[in-house]
């Protein structure tokens, strides 16, 4: 069992659409000196020391929504922040969040045990929604996106893809999705009224 864990947890960074090597938070420095020159407060890390709050200040989901949209089109570039270059799928996250000076974690694995989850036909904009990485047998997260929309059961999202869209991009939670489906997570307080 003790040689399994370590192979575990490569495998699972592995999957992640991050590379493992990258800090945590991302935007001009660690997570404690973005908190403190914005005036915010950092992500508190939970027993496992995993991040589990993310504070979104006065920010409001349609605001993190319309950011998100105008980055349409910018291509995907595996472990990259910069949309000059363009962004994987944490990267994409993380940047959007970083716009408003929200610290996220840098990976899609590291959403994991963020947050509260939520069941995806109550998502609400805004919430995150967390699939496997391509190999949907591996039940570890390795893709996210941002809920755009939640219509009559129809779900979309908008995430930076390597897929056919090659970028940022949204879509709809068709079946391709939904076999990779892992959790809806909820990061906006607002979106529980």
């Amino acid at each position: 069992m003790r040689l399994l864990a370590p192979c575990f947890i490569v495998l699972a960074t592995m999957l992640s659409c991050s590379p493992p090597d990258k800090p945590t938070y991302v935007i001009t420095g660690t997570a404690d000196t973005i908190a403190k020159t914005n005036n915010i407060p950092p992500p508190a890390p939970d027993v496992t020391g995993h991040v589990s709050t993310i504070v979104t200040g006065a920010t409001t989901p349609q605001q993190l929504i319309a950011y998100a949209t105008t980055l349409t089109g910018t291509p995907y570039k595996y472990g990259s922040t910069d949309p000059q270059a363009g962004f994987d799928c944490s990267g994409f996250i993380t940047y959007v969040f970083n716009h408003f000076k929200i610290a996220v974690p840098r990976t899609s694995m590291d959403f994991t045990y963020v947050q509260r989850e939520v069941n995806v036909n109550d998502s609400k904009p805004g919430d995150l929604v967390l699939f496997t990485g391509t190999d949907s047998t591996i039940r570890v997260v390795g893709h996210m996106g941002i809920i755009t929309s939640n219509a009559g059961g129809q779900v979309k999202f908008i995430h930076s893809t390597s897929g056919r869209a090659n970028g940022v991009t949204e879509t709809a939670l068709e079946p391709y999705y939904r076999g990779r489906y892992v959790k809806t997570i909820r990061i906006f307080p607002g979106n529980d009224n």
